[in-house]
């Protein structure tokens, strides 16, 4: 029974196939984190990331057999998932903002590896870690930054349909809190006052975040 057993898993690939239900399990749930954070790289990024090094890691150990050299397989997966991570971080004005979601890809990607080798309660517990790092210290990174730094900022932007429920939503994704906002119509632009609290770093994203908005024209900072 046992001999047929292990015939039909090997068959079938099942093995591999619980290490892609796996991937597609913890991807997800460090995806839906980000997802739900309004992250750059959210829930099918992370899944089709995780599943990706999972396969490359079982089909180069499959082909490569006991010749197979384990860190130049990572060390490829890595190279690769590098590129990904670099399109998720953007430059403006001399602020930096997507490096979170450039180290998580990375990380996804070695939870990935770990499946592909068989490491399941490895890639399970890194997994945990992922997300008490990612949601416990956000609730200390919010805790601090209500003690942290005040900014304001005038934003000049096109009187289209609903912009100011919009540059919110895109305020509040930076994780900045919304002290004080005031409005006031020009003959061209409708021009919008943001008084913002939260920690120094955010200020610049923010900067970031708004100057990216279609419907602003231009963003400078209040005295």
């Amino acid at each position: 029974m046992s001999d047929a057993a292990a015939r039909l898993v090997e068959v079938f690939r099942l093995e591999l196939m619980l290490q892609l239900a796996l991937a597609t399990l913890l991807g997800g749930l460090i995806g839906l984190e980000r997802e739900l954070g309004g992250k750059p790289a959210g829930l099918r990024t992370n899944v089709l990331i995780c599943m990706g090094a999972v396969l490359y890691t079982a089909l180069s150990l499959h082909f490569g057999g006991a010749q197979a050299d384990p860190g130049r397989i990572a060390a490829q997966i890595v190279t690769g998932v590098g590129f990904i991570g670099a399109g998720t971080i953007l430059h403006a004005r001399g602020a930096v903002v997507g490096l979170t979601s450039a180290a998580t890809i990375w990380v996804v990607a070695a939870i990935g590896v770990a499946l592909g080798a068989g490491l399941y309660r490895e890639a399970v517990g890194t997994t945990v870690f992922v997300m008490v790092v990612l949601r416990g210290l956000l609730l200390v990174e919010r805790f601090v930054a209500r003690h942290t730094t005040r900014s304001r900022v005038t934003v000049h932007a096109r009187p289209e349909p609903n912009p100011l429920d919009q540059l919110e939503a895109a305020i509040r994704r930076t994780g900045l809190d919304i002290v004080e906002a005031s409005q006031r119509r020009e003959p061209v632009d409708l021009v919008i006052d943001y008084e913002f609290r939260g920690a120094k770093r955010l200020h610049d994203q923010v900067m970031v975040a708004l100057l990216h908005h279609p419907a602003v024209r231009t963003v400078s900072r209040g005295e």
